[in-house]
Order: structure tokens, then C-alpha cells, then sequence
């Protein structure tokens, strides 16, 4: 998802998209560990996804977005 898109979401949404996105990359950490993925990328799109969320979160949080 591109930030503009997290930015419509109020902040209960992200905090539960957070949840979600921090589910997901344990289990492709965990798969990962185990077997060879279908689609690594997937990883990085995922850690990337959290840290805009947290990033848009943070803003919220100071004020500065």
C-alpha cells in the first residue's frame, strides 16, 4: 500500500492493520526459516508497509502530520 492510502485510515484502523502486517511477516520469517518462499519480496514490501504505518502514527502522535 502507498502512504497516501494508510493516511485515510484513522488510527484505530492502523493499529490494526499493524497488527495484521506484524502476523504476517512472522509467518514468512517463520516459513522463510523452513522452506524457500514462493515470493521474498513479499518481506520487504511487509517491513516497509510497518515502518509507514508507524511512521504516519508517530505524526499523529506529535502533531506533525
Amino acid at each position: 500500500m502507498k502512504a497516501e492510502e494508510f493516511r485515510d485510515l484513522d488510527s484505530a484502523e492502523l493499529g490494526h492493520r499493524l497488527g495484521e502486517l506484524k502476523m504476517e511477516q512472522f509467518r514468512l520469517r517463520f516459513r522463510s526459516a523452513t522452506m524457500q518462499l514462493e515470493n521474498p519480496r513479499l518481506l520487504r514490501e511487509i517491513r516497509r508497509d510497518i515502518a509507514r504505518i508507524k511512521t504516519i502514527l508517530h505524526e499523529r502522535n506529535t502533531g506533525n502530520g
